[in-house]
C-alpha cells in the first residue's frame, strides 16, 4: 500500500486526491487542513436563507478537463451557470459594457465549496481538519512525516503533496527537517511567487439592484475596488427582492487597510460602491461581513526546474501559484496533473 499526504484541503488537493484514487487503488490518501472548512479561496457562507461566495467567484470553462469533470464526472445537481455578462470599468470609475467573459461562469447552489466536497467524497481520503501542519520531516529511509501544532507525528508517507498559497509553502519548507540543495533550491523557488492580497466585503441589501450586469471588473487595475459581484445572479443563492454585492478591494487599498477596524474598511469599501454602481442607498447594507485574504492572488508562477527535482524526491507542490494562473479551473487542472504523476511514481 502506498501512503500519501497531503497538506491543505483546497481545490488543487481535492483534485490530485480524487486522481490519485482513480488512477490506483492501493493508495491511502490523509488530508491535513489548518481550517474547519474546504476548497481553500473558493469559499462559501451562509446566512439565513443567503449562499454567498466570499473568495473565488465561479468557475470558468478555460480547461476540457475540468468541464468534463464539472459537467460529466461529478454529480451536476445544483451546478449552475451565471449567464449575466461582466462589465468593466476605469480608474475614474466609468462603466462600459463588456470585458469578454462570455465562457461559462459555474458556481452550485449551495456555492463553490461544492468542488472540494463532492471530490473528496468520491475517495476514501481521511481528511483531517483543524490540524496544522507545521513542519516537515524527511526520514532516514527517503520518506516522509509531518509534525502538527498540537506535536503529533503523522506518516510514514511515501510521497508528501504541499497545497497551501506559495508564502506558507514556503514558510513551511523552512521548518523541513531535511538538509538537501533540492530543498534549498526549492524554497528560494517557491519564496519568489508574488501574491496580491485581496480585502473583502460583503454588503446586503433589502432591495433588488436593477442593473444589467453581473459583475463589474476594473479593467486598469488603478481604482480602489477591483470587483463587485452581485449573488443575486447565481441560482439560488438570494431571494427574491434582495442584493448581496461582493465587493473586493484592489491590492494596494487591501494591504493599507488590512489591519484597520473592518467597521471602517467596510464603511469606506460601501461608499466607493456607491459611488461606483451610481446608486446612494448603496452606502447603508443592513447587514456586512468581510474576509482578508492576504495571498489571494499569485501573480506569477514558479520556476519548473526546482519543483521537477523535488518531484523525484517525493516532495510535490501543487495549485494555482504552481500553474501560474489565480483561478480555480487552473487549480483544478494542476491538481489533476499533480495527482496523475504521483500515481504514476509512487
Amino acid at each position: 500500500m502506498t501512503h500519501i499526504g497531503i497538506v491543505g484541503a483546497g481545490v488543487g488537493a481535492a483534485a490530485a486526491t480524487y486522481a490519485l484514487e482513480e488512477t490506483r487503488d492501493d493508495v491511502t490518501v490523509t488530508v491535513f487542513e489548518k481550517s474547519g472548512g474546504l476548497c481553500g479561496r473558493a469559499a462559501t457562507r451562509r446566512r439565513d436563507e443567503l449562499v454567498y461566495d466570499y473568495g473565488a467567484n465561479y468557475v470558468k470553462s478555460d480547461d476540457e478537463g475540468v468541464v468534463e469533470l464539472l459537467t460529466e464526472t461529478l454529480d451536476t445537481e445544483g451546478l449552475v451557470d451565471i449567464t449575466d455578462p461582466v462589465w468593466t470599468f476605469d480608474h475614474t470609475g466609468d462603466v462600459s459594457p463588456g470585458d469578454g467573459r462570455d465562457e461559462h461562469k459555474w458556481t452550485y447552489r449551495q456555492g463553490l465549496t461544492q468542488i472540494a466536497k463532492r471530490l473528496f467524497a468520491r475517495t476514501d481520503a481521511t481528511v483531517h481538519r483543524q490540524t496544522r501542519a507545521e513542519t516537515i520531516i524527511r526520514t532516514e529511509d527517503e520518506t516522509w512525516r509531518l509534525e502538527d501544532a498540537a506535536g503529533t507525528q503523522w506518516g510514514p508517507f511515501d510521497a508528501l503533496l504541499l497545497n497551501p498559497p506559495a508564502p506558507q509553502t514556503a514558510d513551511l519548507l523552512r521548518t523541513a527537517d531535511w538538509e538537501s540543495d533540492i530543498r534549498d533550491d526549492l524554497l528560494s523557488a517557491v519564496d519568489t511567487v508574488p501574491y496580491r492580497t485581496v480585502w473583502t466585503g460583503i454588503f446586503h441589501y433589502p432591495f433588488e439592484l436593477e442593473q444589467p450586469y453581473y459583475a463589474l471588473v476594473n479593467a486598469d487595475k488603478a481604482h480602489e475596488v477591483g470587483w463587485v459581484g452581485r449573488e443575486e445572479c447565481k441560482p439560488g443563492h438570494v431571494p427574491d427582492g434582495e442584493s448581496l454585492l461582493v465587493v473586493q478591494a484592489n491590492h494596494e487599498w487591501s494591504v493599507d487597510h488590512y489591519d484597520e477596524p473592518p467597521a471602517e474598511s467596510l464603511e469606506k469599501l460601501a461608499a466607493l460602491t456607491a459611488d461606483l454602481v451610481g446608486d446612494e442607498r448603496l452606502r447603508e447594507p443592513d447587514w456586512t461581513d468581510h474576509q482578508g485574504w492576504r495571498y489571494a492572488l499569485p501573480e506569477d508562477g514558479v520556476s519548473r526546474d526546482p519543483l521537477e527535482r523535488a518531484e523525484r524526491a517525493g516532495l510535490y507542490c501543487l495549485g494555482d501559484w504552481v500553474a501560474g494562473e489565480g483561478r480555480i479551473h487552473a487549480a483544478l487542472r494542476n491538481g489533476l496533473a499533480v495527482g496523475e504523476r504521483v500515481a504514476d511514481t509512487n
